[in-house]
C-alpha cells in the first residue's frame, strides 16, 4: 500500500434481524483501533436507527466484548448514501479523503461531493483532479487517500568566498642530491603587490517560494550574502566583491582572516640589543637566538642561524636552518609546521608537521606528521606524540636510549582525555554533597522547619545539581567520543627506512610495544589489538 494511503477499519457492526438492531463492539487488535461511544452514536444517527438504548450502547463500548447487543426494536434499515470524510494536514501540505460505502442501496459518492467536502475544509488548492475522478469510478472505502498536495517553499544557497590563492600552502624543503635538506630556497612566502585581486564573492541564490493547499503562500528563505574575511592591510571594491591587497607584503590566511602582513627583520642575532620580540607579522632573523630570549609572532618565524634556549611562538611556521640547541629550556610553538637543521633538548609543539634531519632528547607535540630525513634521519630520547605519521631513518640508538613514541592520535586530544578523566571524580563527588544538602533540606521542608535562608540554600544547591548533571554527562560523552578516536588512532604509522632499536617503546592508537631486538627497513603499525611490522 503507498505511502499516502492509510487503513482505517472501524471496530464495531450494526445488523438487522427480525427481533431488533443490534450492535457488536469489537476487541481492538492490530488492524482496527478501539471503538469510541462518539463514533458509534454518529453511525447509529447517520443510519437513522430509532428509538436505541443510549446506555446499553455506552455499555457495550465499555465492555468491548465481541458479543453482539440488542440496542433497538426490529425496524427496516434506512438508505444511506456514501459519505465523504476530509483530513487536513496539520501543516496544511496535504489532504485525505475517506470514503464511507452506502448502505441499503444508497448512492456512490460523486465528484461534486468529493469537491466540496474538500472546500468545506477550506482546500482550494493542489487538488489531483485523475485522481479524485478515478475514486469517483472506482471507489475504495474505509481508506485514507491523499487527493491534494501543496508545494513547499525550497530555501535559496548563501553566497560563498572564492581565495584566488592556496591558503593552505606546502612548506616542504627541497631534498638535494647528495641527500642533503636544502632549507634556504623552501619558496615559502605568498608574494602579493599593491593592488592584486585576493578573493571574490560568488553571489548567493534566491530562494523559490512554495503554496500550501488552503492557498496561502509559503515563503522561502534567500540565501544570505557572504562577506570577505577582511583582515590587515587588504581593501574592499566599491561593491564588496571583491578584495584587494593593500601594500606590498606575504599573504596569510589567519585566524579566517586574510592578511597582507609585511616583515620585520633583525640584521643580526635576537639578542640584549633587541630584547624581546613581539611582532603581528612574519620575523625574519638574520643571526642567531640566544638563550633567554623570546620572538612572538603572528606569521612565520625564520632564523638563518642557530636557536639556543630561547623561546619562539609563531601562529604560523618556525624554520631554523641551522637548528636548535635548547640545553632543557627552550622551547619551539608552531601554529602549522616547524622546520628545522636539527632540534636537541627542547620542548617542541607544532599543530602540523615538524620536518627536521634529526630530534635528540626532546618532548615533543606534533598534531600531523613528523619527518626526518636528510643525511641522519634520526630520533633519539625524549617522548615524541604524534599525530598521524612518523618517516625516519633511525629510530633509537644502538645504546638502547630510552626513546618514547606515541602515534595516532592528536597529542592535545590525549591531555584533554587526562584531563576529562580527572575532573569525573570531583564532579561526582560535588553532585553527591548537592544531593545530600537537597535531601536533607526537603525532610526539614516537610516537617515545616526551612526558614527563608534555607529555602534560597534549596534552591542554589538544586540549581548546582543541574549544573553538575550537564557537566558529567558532557564530559562522560566527550570521553567516549575521544576514547573512539583513540580506537581509530590505530590506522597510525611508522615508516622506518634505516634501523629501529631497543630501548624504543612504540604506541600506536591503544597498543604499545617494546622494541627488544634491532629492526630494518620496515613499517610499523596496529592490527588493532598489537603492534605489527611490515613491508615499507
Amino acid at each position: 500500500m503507498p505511502d499516502n494511503v492509510f487503513r482505517k477499519d472501524k471496530g464495531f457492526k450494526l445488523t438487522y434481524e427480525s427481533d431488533g438492531v443490534y450492535l457488536t463492539v469489537f476487541k481492538p487488535l492490530d488492524f482496527f483501533e478501539r471503538a469510541s461511544e462518539n463514533e458509534v452514536l454518529n453511525t447509529i444517527r447517520r443510519k437513522k436507527i430509532q428509538n436505541y438504548n443510549a446506555n446499553i450502547i455506552s455499555e457495550a463500548v465499555n465492555k468491548c466484548e465481541g458479543v453482539p447487543v440488542k440496542i433497538a426494536e426490529a425496524q427496516e434499515e434506512q438508505k444511506v448514501d456514501a459519505s465523504v470524510e476530509v483530513i487536513v494536514s496539520q501543516d496544511k501540505m496535504t489532504a485525505y479523503v475517506i470514503l464511507s460505502p452506502p448502505e441499503a442501496g444508497g448512492s456512490t459518492a460523486t465528484l461534486e461531493a468529493i469537491v466540496q467536502a474538500l472546500y468545506s475544509k477550506g482546500v482550494v488548492w493542489g487538488m489531483n483532479e485523475s485522481k479524485i475522478r478515478e475514486l469517483v469510478k472506482n471507489p475504495v472505502y474505509n481508506i485514507q487517500i491523499q487527493v491534494a498536495e501543496g508545494i513547499p517553499a525550497v530555501n535559496g544557497k548563501n553566497g560563498e568566498v572564492k581565495y584566488l590563492f592556496d591558503i593552505k600552502k606546502d612548506r616542504t624543503p627541497t631534498i638535494m642530491k647528495d641527500g642533503t635538506v636544502n632549507y634556504k630556497e623552501m619558496n615559502l612566502v605568498e608574494n602579493v603587490t599593491k593592488g592584486q585581486k585576493l578573493a571574490e564573492l560568488i553571489p548567493p541564490v534566491p530562494g523559490k517560494h512554495g503554496k500550501n493547499i488552503v492557498g496561502a503562500e509559503l515563503k522561502a528563505l534567500d540565501g544570505k550574502r557572504a562577506h570577505i574575511p577582511r583582515g590587515r592591510n587588504v581593501v574592499l571594491s566599491e561593491d564588496g566583491n571583491e578584495l584587494y591587497a593593500a601594500i606590498d607584503g606575504q599573504l596569510m590566511y589567519v585566524d579566517g582572516k586574510i592578511n597582507v602582513f609585511p616583515t620585520y627583520e633583525v640584521m643580526a642575532n635576537v639578542d640584549n640589543s633587541t630584547g624581546n620580540i613581539k611582532f603581528i607579522g612574519n620575523v625574519v632573523v638574520r643571526g642567531n637566538v640566544l638563550s633567554g630570549f623570546e620572538i612572538e609572532a603572528g606569521g612565520n618565524i625564520e632564523v638563518n642561524g642557530v636557536v639556543e634556549a630561547a623561546t619562539l611562538r609563531a601562529e604560523g611556521d618556525i624554520i631554523i636552518k641551522r637548528g636548535m640547541h635548547g640545553n632543557g629550556k627552550g622551547s619551539l610553538t608552531a601554529g602549522n609546521d616547524i622546520v628545522s637543521k636539527y632540534i636537541e633538548s627542547a620542548k617542541v609543539q607544532a599543530r602540523n608537521d615538524i620536518k627536521c634531519e634529526a630530534i635528540m632528547h626532546c618532548d615533543i607535540k606534533c598534531g600531523n606528521k613528523l619527518m626526518l630525513g636528510g643525511r641522519k634521519g634520526l630520533l633519539v630520547g625524549g617522548t615524541v606524540r604524534v599525530g598521524k605519521l612518523v618517516e625516519l631513518k633511525y629510530l633509537g640508538s644502538q645504546m638502547s636510549t630510552v626513546t618514547v613514541l606515541e602515534v595516532g592520535v592528536d597529542p592535545n586530544m590525549r591531555e584533554r582525555l587526562k584531563f576529562l578523566k580527572g575532573e569525573i571524580p570531583v564532579i561526582e563527588e560535588n553532585l553527591l554533597k548537592a544531593n545530600q544538602a537537597i535531601t536533607l533540606l526537603n525532610k526539614l521542608n516537610q516537617a515545616g522547619a526551612l526558614s527563608m535562608e534555607k529555602r534560597e540554600i534549596l534552591a542554589k544547591s538544586t540549581r548546582t545539581k543541574f549544573v553538575y548533571e550537564n557537566k558529567l554527562q558532557e564530559y562522560k560523552k566527550e570521553i567516549a567520543q575521544i576514547e573512539e578516536m583513540l580506537q581509530q588512532g590505530a590506522n597510525g604509522r611508522i615508516r622506518v627506512l634505516g634501523s629501529v632499536y631497543p630501548g624504543v617503546r612504540v604506541a600506536i592508537g591503544n597498543s604499545m610495544l617494546y622494541i627488544k631486538e634491532e629492526a630494518q627497513y620496515c613499517t610499523l603499525y596496529s592490527d588493532g589489538a598489537d603492534i605489527r611490522f611490515g613491508p615499507l
